[in-house]
């Protein structure tokens, strides 16, 4: 039923049971994973002009740290991608392009403090993908401490 799953990565730790999912999903049904993690075009454009490559340089070495967890967990048989762009865009592009019969993603990635059900990406990502899409949130004794938990 599924050949090929690909999970969607911020390396946020709202991802990691979507992670689990994929990876678990894809030792079921013998499905090839890729990983993805896309560095936020949007993100970049919006910084100063003189700090951009500093900024684009540092997502992109947080993305692969992020893949570099997946590949450690899943084992050598993962493919691994970084992408620039605007994130659901990218995602829903990158499944196509390798033929996927599902794309895993969190609800909530490193911006989903501010979203009530659905990351805004992976909200996109729903909405407008046209292959199926596994939305993985995360439990209530899962939630990551916010900065008002870390520093009382």
């Amino acid at each position: 039923m599924f050949d090929t799953v690909v999970v969607a990565t911020d390396g946020s730790e709202s991802v990691e049971r979507a992670v689990d999912v994929a990876l678990d999903l894809a030792g079921r049904f013998g499905a090839d994973v890729h990983a993805l993690s896309v560095v936020d075009a949007g993100e970049v454009d919006a910084s100063p002009e003189q700090l951009r490559e500093e900024l684009r340089t540092a997502l992109e070495t947080h993305a692969e740290g992020a893949l570099s967890k997946i590949r450690d967990q899943a084992g050598p048989g993962i493919t691994t991608a970084v992408r620039e762009g605007r994130p659901a865009p990218e995602i829903s592009t990158y499944a196509r392009e390798v033929h996927a019969d599902v794309i895993v993603t969190g609800t909530r990635g490193r911006h989903g403090e501010n979203r009530l059900l659905l990351g805004s990406v992976a909200e996109r990502i729903v909405r407008t993908s046209p292959i199926p899409v596994l939305t993985v949130r995360q439990l209530p004794d899962e939630e990551p401490a916010s900065d008002a938990d870390a520093v009382a």
